[in-house]
This record gives structure tokens, C-alpha cells and sequence, in this order.
């Protein structure tokens, strides 16, 4: 999905041996100007320098509590989650 919408990523980590839960994940979210928190079809918006921090590890968490997977930083905005729209709109500010 990342290459057929044009983005490369620089860093890839794997989940599954780096898992991000509780403070660990907030310290990755917390230096967003905004964080898109994908769910299937639908994804909200947060700006983790007003929204309540239990608000937002709680959408961007899995049922393990773990930081749900991908979980994308470009600029000063980060992606957690998978939707394909989503992904489709990234590519299409970017160009």
C-alpha cells in the first residue's frame, strides 16, 4: 500500500519485537502537531497539545494495549492504523 501510494518509508521497526504500550507509546505521540488514529474505513484526529492523552492511547492502542500497527510519522504528523483511504489521502496531499 505505502509503494503504490508513493511513500517510502525511512525507518521500519517490527511491532512484534518493539512493542509501544502505555508511556513508551505516549512519548512517540506526544511530539505530533496531529495524530490520525485509522479503524477500518473511518480514522479520527487528534492534537495530542489539547485532546486528553487517556483519549488518545486509548483509540491508538490495541486490544493488548500495545501502539496498533503501522504507525507512521511524516513531518509533524503521525498515522497509527491501517485504512486505505487514509493512506490515498497522505498520497494525495503529498503530491
Amino acid at each position: 500500500m505505502l509503494h503504490n501510494n508513493k511513500l517510502t518509508p525511512l525507518k521500519v521497526d517490527d511491532a512484534r519485537k518493539k512493542p509501544l504500550a502505555g508511556e513508551a507509546a505516549w512519548q512517540v505521540l506526544a511530539g505530533a502537531r496531529e495524530i490520525l488514529v485509522a479503524k477500518g474505513k473511518n480514522y479520527q484526529v487528534f492534537d495530542p497539545r489539547i485532546d486528553d492523552k487517556e483519549v488518545i492511547l486509548a483509540a491508538a492502542s490495541g486490544r493488548t494495549g500495545n501502539l496498533r500497527a503501522p504507525v507512521l510519522r511524516l513531518g509533524d504528523r503521525i498515522f497509527v492504523g491501517f485504512s486505505e483511504s487514509l493512506y490515498t489521502r497522505i498520497a494525495e496531499e503529498r503530491s
